[in-house]
């Protein structure tokens, strides 16, 4: 097995950055300890600043290294060894950094040099004499933006062979930023012309919103204040416009992203702007910088401070000459916070690299363990394997908005959103989301809604529900959507961002309803501690569960736990563990343990067993010493709502877990709700669970 990879490019801008996310993106699912490591970096020791790609591997995936262990020289600190002929000490200082990490580490992911200072071939030789002397292979990162086949063939031939000279082991390429016109040849055309020189070759396509930069690296770039606009600084501009002239002139040059540039006492150029963006009929631009000394006029800040959704209005003392200068001096990078920028970047690179192929080629094995980061990056990957159709009756919630964005860019499902489809493209253009061609239902206006109404009415009029019930109830978001997944027109559904659980879960009740041998719907969630993932059941649904759903809930408990990967260890909770305790509360668990061995005998389960015993195998060697279930528990069933709701949450803030659920189980087809404190990542992720429950259901995994 291999401990390293050194990704390295042979130009500047050929997006490597973008490329070792989608590297360490599937080192995660499969190592338990990866560190990130750049032997050099670019930024100016002087300044203090932290390497941008190191900021983003080691927030996005949570590493653990410091920031110091993560580089060994900035780029001024090895030119002047070099300079010194401290050649020697330079390589020195570099091997002993990365021997710290390799020691404490499953695998040491390495980034080169940048290509921003010093002569390319200088660079170039370093980065070969780096991985050689670290023993890395290489993962060579071409750029093929503006190139035609022939010179992409000559770029790559020449790195490979120049690699190859130095004694470097190459062991994928990656042609990055390829024009989509060519897309589809370049593998074939690179594997037959570099045959014997290397074995995988993979191209991923030009993408112009990563070569975008946005309002907030603007503003961070340029220090400039932000007056106005701050919840919109992800806007991604595609070009800067300087705004001189008269407004009737300058107005006809808008196009959608522009970044418009005016002296700060323009308020011609400054209203006629945002009238333009309130405009159905103009293009959505990104924003506005406001240059010169002078401070705004009170009369624009009280016009502006009522108006909502605005674009961001950025302040600067440079004259505008200056600033246009500045602007177009900035590069595009991903940041770690920029969710937008991450998840195209992945999207892409899992979308046109084969990461089996290529990380049985770097890692040459497949785990039979989990840990909490494998499963959560985990599960878009088996969501987007059989990718399936979910429903979001909240479309015109933001969160929604921003999730959905995401989800498609990372190609984890196909949505469609329910609600008033103008409020919903409004919302999308106000936010400066890049959703194109959104599938959009309103309930009441759709083709579906008398057939659905009209079912719903057979389904529910032994309730007394008239044909007229059956039409208002069908208006409402929620039933629409659980209508759509009973009908097959989704695969699944989410809510709950802005709903009750209440208003979730009870359209599946009453439509979809439970499973053959389950009586009740419950839920798990999944507790990612810091070495483990375990399954809690039922900690959100059921109150006080008899001994026969408990034992319900363990079986469908484990099942869930299989589906996501978990191999199933049932412990069924209690105050007592084995046949020491008496009372009501410990026979109902017991029976429970009984009716369960009858139902699933196969299947590992113990109980009552108290929680020190199902997850320490100290405790469990004193308590239950031969038992297959105790200090190795996965799945952990709790007697009642009351103590599975409160630990999960002492967990959860006491060991800094990480709570993905409630995940439903039970049910025909997949519903799952949101809590309505959620976050982006929990709509992310509650959307790749239900789309993997679905398969699932279909019988795909």
């Amino acid at each position: 097995m291999a401990k390293n990879i050194y990704i390295t490019a042979v130009e500047p801008n050929s997006g490597k950055s973008a490329i070792a996310l989608g590297v360490m993106e599937f080192l995660i699912r499969n190592l338990k300890k990866v560190a990130f490591f750049r032997p050099i970096i670019s930024v100016p020791g002087e300044l203090k600043q932290n390497d941008n790609t190191i900021h983003l591997i080691s927030d996005y995936y949570h590493l653990e290294q410091p920031y110091e262990d993560m580089y060994a020289f900035t780029l001024d600190q090895a030119k002047s060894l070099m300079a010194d002929g401290k050649h020697a000490v330079l390589l020195e200082g570099i091997l002993d950094k990365y021997k710290a990490l390799e020691s404490a580490n499953d695998f040491v992911m390495c980034l080169g040099t940048d290509y921003s200072d010093i002569s390319s071939a200088f660079e170039f030789d370093l980065n070969a004499e780096i991985a050689n002397n670290l023993g890395c292979p290489l993962l060579i990162v071409s750029n093929a933006r503006d190139k035609g086949l022939e010179e992409i063939e000559e770029s790559c031939r020449f790195a490979v062979e120049s690699f190859e000279e130095k004694g470097c082991d190459t062991l994928a390429l990656i042609v990055n930023q390829v024009s989509i016109e060519i897309q589809e040849k370049v593998v074939g055309f690179l594997k037959n012309k570099l045959k014997n020189k290397v074995e995988q070759i993979y191209s991923v396509p030009y993408e112009p919103i990563l070569g975008c930069i946005t309002m907030s690296e603007i503003s961070k770039a340029l220090k400039t204040e932000i007056l106005f606009g701050a919840k919109q600084m992800n806007r991604l501009v595609t070009r800067f416009t300087v705004a001189a002239m008269l407004l009737k002139n300058f107005l006809p040059r808008l196009t959608k992203g522009s970044l418009i540039i005016t002296p700060v006492d323009r308020l011609d150029i400054i209203l006629g702007t945002l009238a333009a963006f309130r405009s159905k009929t103009m293009p959505n631009i990104a924003g506005m910088i406001l240059t010169g000394y002078m401070k705004p006029d009170y009369v624009l800040y009280n016009l502006l401070e009522g108006m909502s959704d605005i674009v961001p209005i950025l302040k600067t003392d440079e004259d505008t000459f200056t600033t246009a200068k500045n602007v177009s001096e900035l590069h595009s990078l991903i940041h770690a916070d920029d969710p937008r920028k991450i998840a195209l970047a992945l999207g892409l690179f899992e979308s046109n690299v084969d990461t089996t192929e290529l990380r049985q080629k770097i890692v040459g094995f497949s785990v039979s363990f989990i840990t909490p980061k494998m499963f959560e990056f985990g599960l878009i990957k088996r969501a987007r394997h059989k990718k399936q159709h979910i429903v979001l009756p909240e479309g015109e919630e933001e969160r929604i908005l921003s999730a959905v964005e995401i989800i498609l860019h990372r190609d984890i499902a196909d949505i469609t959103l329910l609600g008033n489809e103008q409020v919903i493209l409004d919302k999308i253009a106000n936010l400066g989301l890049d959703l194109k061609n959104p599938r959009i239902i309103d309930p009441i206006k759709s083709t579906y809604f008398q057939d659905y109404a009209d079912t719903y009415f057979k389904l529910r009029k032994h309730k007394g529900i008239t044909q007229d019930n059956a039409n208002d109830v069908l208006s409402s978001v929620n039933h629409f959507g659980t209508m759509m997944v009973y009908k097959g027109h989704a695969d699944g559904m989410v809510s709950g961002s802005v709903h009750s659980t209440r208003n979730t879960v009870r359209p599946a009740f009453e439509i979809i309803k439970t499973k053959t041998g389950s009586s009740k719907m419950s839920s798990v969630f999944f507790m990612c501690l810091e070495d483990r993932v375990l399954v809690y059941g039922d900690c959100a649904v059921n109150p006080n569960p008899t001994s026969e759903l408990l034992a319900e809930i363990a079986i469908k408990s484990a099942e869930t736990a299989r589906i996501f990967g978990v191999e199933p260890f049932v412990a069924m909770l209690s105050y007592s563990t084995g046949t020491s305790g008496v009372g009501t509360d410990v026979d109902k668990v017991r029976k429970a343990v009984e009716i369960a061995h009858k139902l699933a005998p196969d299947l590992p389960l113990e109980g009552p067993i108290q929680y020190d015993a199902a997850v320490d195998s100290v405790v469990a060697k004193a308590k239950m010493p031969e038992s297959k279930v105790a200090g190795k528990a996965t799945v952990l069933i709790f007697p009642d709502l009351n103590t599975g709701n409160n630990t999960y949450k002492a967990v959860q803030r006491s060991a800094k877990a990480v709570a993905i659920g409630p995940v439903m189980q039970g049910l025909n087809k997949p519903v799952n709700d949101l809590s309505r404190g959620c976050t982006v990542v929990d709509i992310v992720n509650t959307v790749a669970i239900t789309a993997i429950q679905a398969q699932a259901e279909k019988g795909l995994i």
